[in-house]
This record gives structure tokens, C-alpha cells and sequence, in this order.
């Protein structure tokens, strides 16, 4: 390596979001000698080349970039990073499982502006292994053993994002959520993705339009409305469902499920207006009537994580709001505070995981931008500020939303983090709308 670079990626890492500005381009750390930044900074290790091996390191190292807890660092091209591991040769094949601190070039690492660095190796017996260096403590410090060997296959790719999660909780106390997926409506079907954009397919049958779908608590259904108004319940891996039984009268939609999956909650329209039910789907029974009143509309329950209370939208007011009331119905009230007559309608509540936010789009001169309100102490905080966006939706770490912008031509889905103003794309496909965040789709992830 005879030139060595530094560049410290895009904008310094803000503590907080910037009021009503939309970020700019992510970027990575390039070199070997850099000015500390707020984030750890991480390498992944090249090596012994395979489709296995290549892909594990790509999945691995997009999922760790965009659970926006590290400083990505690379080297300018041509040079290798695969020297750090072995013997005196760099082409020796050192099984992961019997690797030895002595032959780990630590230094080299923390040359190149490492904390951390993942090394992807096959072992003797050809299963792939994937280890979390700790380069200042010099030491392992987390070893996964991956089971599944097709790159092809929805279960590989999982099984990889599992392993970056918990190699994000090793460094951070807290899992990432790459583990997740996400539903989106793409010209009336129900499309799913993996949380990086990748491996994305439909899931609604061809021959009917879908609308507003939300994921069971354990992420192995989803509910969703098919037209004229009926809501079904999909398994997603087996692609089976059935319908919801009290559903097929009026017509149903924004279903969302309780915390604990017992019951659902959604919105019907009468010719009373629209208003917000709860229905019991273990027991089959009970559907009940939680808003009341004639000409406006309730529409869009999300529950809180205790499931004790339910934000939603009503119209009562004269234009949309985020109101609130009990999982049973009592005291209603305003939620979200507005300025009458300066800020437009809201819309498309969703409480937080942690339940210290809940996030909407709110209209701001004709143009709807995410807002995200903090719930102990009502603090209305806007996002986005660029072109449209709409249709907020959390991943389990409560710190990402993906939402619905049309700042580049077409509708689609975008990833924006909360804390620092990082966005990225998501979807490029057709036009994408109403995205639902899947819960952490956990898998065993053995160690080795």
C-alpha cells in the first residue's frame, strides 16, 4: 500500500435531527490513518473468494452500514485487507474456529482506523463462519456459525442478517434490525423485502388489489385489506390465509394488531361515517364499536406497546388529527397538538416499539412531511422537508422509520434515521406505498 487517504464520510454524525431538513448522501471512512469520529469504525475483512463467502461479506457489511452504529471504513482500490489474518502468507486459510489472537494483525487494523472488523471465513469442515474482532481490546469478541450455504435462498439471507444483529448487540448492548422486512404496496399488490431492499417479491395474489398492510407481533403473518373491503390474515411464508370473519360486511381497512396478536383493530365505513373496531381473533368473537358520533371519520388505529391505549385519526376537529383513547374505547382526546389554520391535516399514526414516540405525516403548505411527537411530553418534531412524504412506519430499534417520498420521480420507500437525519432509498419498483415494518424474525444464530 504506497498512497494511504483519509476522508471523513459525508457530514459529521449530528446528536440530534436537523428541524425540517431532509439529509444528505451516506459515505464511508477511506484510508488508513483518520480523525476519531463519533462511531466506532469497522472493517470487513476480505479473503478466500467463494459466492458463499462474497455474499455473506457483502450482506454483512450493507447491514452493519445501515444499522447507522459504525463508521464504514475501505481502503483505496486494489488494495487487500485479507493480510490481517494468517501466517506469513497471506494465502493460508486460517479455520475460524481455531484462530489464534497471535495471528490476528491487530495493529494493522487499528492502523487502518478500526474498532472493529469482521472476518468471514470457511472452516475445515466448510461450514462459513463470521467473527467480531474487538481491535483496541485485541481479542474475539463474538463468533457465529452460519448454517445455511445457498446464496439464493430467503433463509441464507436471514440467517445473515441475524448474524449482523447480534453483532451490532455485542458492540452496542442493543440488537440491530436487519433481522426485519418490510411489506409495501406496489400497483395493488402487497410486495415483501428484506431490510436492506434486497430478495423483494410479491406476496398478494395477482388478481385482486390490496391495500394497508401490518405485521402480526411475531412476524409470521400480516393483515391486509382486499378490495372491496374485506380483511384477510396471510401467512407469509406459506402464502396461505383466510379471511376475517366479521370483515365481510361494509368496508374494512388500516387493520393492526394488538401487541400480544389476540385481537385486531381497524377501521369500517358506514354510511354512520368511519369509525374504529376491535375484533378477537383468538376466541372468534367480539367485535366491538370503539368510536362514536356521525358525519367524520376514525380511521387508522395504532396501539400502544402495553396495548392500553390506541392513537388514531379523527376529523371531528374539521380536518384530520392524531387523537388518542383507551384500548377499550374511553376518554378520547386530542393527542398530537396542531396550529389551526397554519399546519394541514395528519395522518397515518404508529406508536413507537418503545413507546416514547409515535410518528405521522402532517401537511405543511399543501405538501405532507413526517412529524414524529414525543408521547411523554407531546413535543411535535418535523423530519423530512424534501418534496413528499408520507406513511411513516418504525423498525423494532425505534430509532429508523421507513416512510413513502417522491423525491426522486416515483413514489417510493425510503429509511430515515431519527437521530441523525441519515436517509437512504429502499424500494425501486414501479410505484411503492403504505409500508408496514416487520418485528426482529428471529432465528437461532448458534455460536461457534
Amino acid at each position: 500500500m504506497n498512497r494511504m487517504f483519509c476522508l471523513l464520510a459525508g457530514l459529521a454524525v449530528l446528536t440530534t435531527p436537523v428541524l425540517a431538513q431532509d439529509p444528505v448522501e451516506r459515505g464511508v471512512r477511506i484510508g488508513i490513518t483518520y480523525s476519531p469520529g463519533v462511531l466506532p469504525g469497522l472493517l470487513v475483512l476480505s479473503g478466500p473468494r467463494s459466492l458463499v463467502l462474497d455474499s455473506a461479506r457483502a450482506i454483512l457489511a450493507r447491514d452493519l452500514d445501515y444499522s447507522d452504529e459504525f463508521e464504514m471504513i475501505t481502503l483505496p482500490t486494489g488494495d487487500s485487507l485479507s493480510i490481517g489474518i494468517g501466517r506469513e502468507a497471506t494465502s493460508e486459510v486460517v479455520a475460524p474456529s481455531s484462530l489464534n489472537e497471535a495471528f490476528i494483525n491487530y495493529p494493522l487494523f487499528a492502523a487502518l482506523g478500526a474498532d472493529f472488523a469482521i472476518n468471514v471465513h470457511e472452516d475445515v469442515d466448510q461450514t462459513v463462519v463470521a467473527t467480531l474482532l474487538d481491535v483496541r481490546g485485541a481479542r474475539i469478541q463474538r463468533q457465529i456459525r452460519l448454517t445455511q450455504t445457498n446464496p439464493t435462498d430467503h433463509d441464507f439471507r436471514l440467517e445473515i442478517h441475524s448474524a449482523a444483529d447480534e453483532f451490532v448487540r455485542a458492540v452496542v448492548g442493543t440488537p440491530g434490525v436487519a433481522s426485519t422486512r418490510i411489506l409495501f404496496i406496489n400497483r395493488g399488490r402487497i410486495y415483501r423485502t428484506d431490510s436492506d431492499g434486497a430478495d423483494t417479491y410479491a406476496i398478494s395474489p395477482s388478481d385482486v388489489e390490496a391495500m394497508s398492510p401490518a405485521w402480526t407481533p411475531d412476524g409470521r403473518e400480516a393483515a391486509y385489506m382486499e378490495f372491496p373491503g374485506t380483511l384477510y390474515r396471510h401467512d407469509v411464508r406459506t402464502g396461505t390465509r383466510r379471511v376475517i370473519v366479521p370483515t365481510q360486511e361494509h368496508q374494512n381497512f388500516t387493520p393492526e394488531y394488538s401487541p400480544d396478536g389476540r385481537s385486531i383493530a381497524f377501521s369500517r365505513a358506514t354510511s354512520d361515517g368511519t369509525h374504529v373496531y376491535t375484533y378477537n381473533l383468538v376466541d372468534d368473537c367480539c367485535l366491538q364499536r370503539l368510536t362514536v358520533g356521525r358525519l367524520y371519520d376514525n380511521l387508522s388505529p395504532t396501539f400502544s406497546p402495553d396495548g392500553r391505549r390506541i392513537a388514531f385519526v379523527s376529523t371531528r376537529s374539521g380536518i384530520a388529527q392524531i387523537y388518542v383513547m383507551g384500548a377499550d374505547g374511553t376518554g378520547q382526546e386530542l393527542f398530537a397538538p396542531f396550529d389551526y389554520g397554519v399546519t394541514g391535516s395528519s395522518n397515518a399514526p404508529e406508536w413507537s416499539p418503545d413507546g416514547a414516540y409515535v410518528a405521522f405525516h402532517r401537511e405543511i403548505d399543501r405538501s405532507p412531511q413526517i412529524f414524529v411527537m414525543e408521547t411523554a411530553t407531546r413535543t411535535v418534531r418535523q423530519l423530512t422537508n424534501l418534496n413528499r412524504n408520507s406513511d411513516p412506519s418504525w423498525a423494532p430499534d425505534s430509532r429508523h422509520l421507513a416512510f413513502v417520498s417522491e423525491r426522486t420521480g416515483s413514489r417510493q420507500v425510503w429509511i430515515i434515521d431519527i437521530r441523525t437525519g441519515k436517509v437512504r432509498q429502499l424500494t425501486r419498483l414501479g410505484e411503492a406505498r403504505l409500508p408496514s415494518w416487520s418485528p426482529r424474525i428471529i432465528e437461532q444464530v448458534p455460536n461457534n
